[in-house]
């Protein structure tokens, strides 16, 4: 509860900071709504079936390239982290790919696969996945040798470590790169829903309010709403996570 009201105070201290500005004048108001009027245009928002039906298909393109990106990377990076030879043979097209930029790709996505939502879809995954694909063969490298040898002189075998040991091991880093990544593919995906001018979403909607009918109320709005998604989606995984693995921070207290 304590992390909660200390959430709420500094949100509330931002807002007020924020009408504090525009009322002030220190800010055109033309340029910069102010806080009580673009929360005002986020309830009447959520009022309209069209902001809702953008919303919706937001978030089940975000769900579903995180879905994919994750059912990519884990299995790909328990590969490279349980057999050096084949990441080293993959380092280099590895490092080549993972710098490249999604939003880079946009042209090239809408060329091939067209602007619908399979575009932004796919360059959601291709930015999810590396936080999973990295923290899934981290955990391998930070797995201790003596748990193995342990394992081995006890008779388990190669499948048998690799679900009593390593698994284990590795879902805390595996589901911090999910977290991670939930916040990059959400990005992406909004990101490409503006730049491509997408007929549905959060992105297309704040195209459309910034260059049809150039209300910077509604842009903001707009951009308020997929940042509390991130916000919420993030807040939802971290509390999961220290529930789930509890017992992973304790033991990283102790050694620390």
């Amino acid at each position: 509860m304590r992390s909660v009201v200390r959430n709420l105070a500094g949100l509330a201290a931002f807002l007020l900071l924020w009408e504090l500005v525009v009322r002030l004048g220190v800010v055109n108001e033309e340029d910069i709504p102010p806080a009580t009027v673009v929360l005002g245009r986020i309830v009447e928002l959520f009022g309209q079936e069209e902001f809702l039906r953008d919303t919706i298909a937001t978030v089940l393109a975000w769900l579903l390239a995180l879905g994919i990106a994750a059912a990519i990377a884990i299995p790909l990076g328990l590969v490279l982290g349980s057999f050096p030879h084949v990441r080293v043979a993959t380092r280099a097209i590895v490092e080549f790919l993972r710098p490249i930029p999604s939003v880079a790709l946009i042209p090239l996505v809408l060329v091939t696969i067209g602007g619908g939502p399979e575009a932004k879809i796919t360059l959601a995954v291709y930015a999810a996945l590396w936080p999973i694909l990295y923290n899934t063969i981290y955990a391998f490298d930070e797995i201790d040798p003596l748990l193995i040898d342990t394992a081995r002189s006890c008779g388990v075998g190669k499948t048998g470590i690799l679900t009593t040991v390593a698994l284990p091991h590795a879902a805390p880093f595996v589901f911090t790169g999910i977290r991670m990544s939930a916040a990059v593919s959400l990005i992406v995906v909004v990101s490409t829903e503006f730049i491509a001018g997408a007929s549905v979403g959060i992105g297309g909607f704040i195209l459309q309010a910034a260059h049809g009918a150039g209300r910077t109320d509604l842009v903001l709005a707009g951009t308020v709403v997929a940042g509390l998604i991130g916000y919420l989606a993030n807040e939802g995984l971290e509390r999961l996570g220290n529930r789930w693995f509890r017992w992973h921070k304790a033991t990283t207290a102790e050694v620390a």
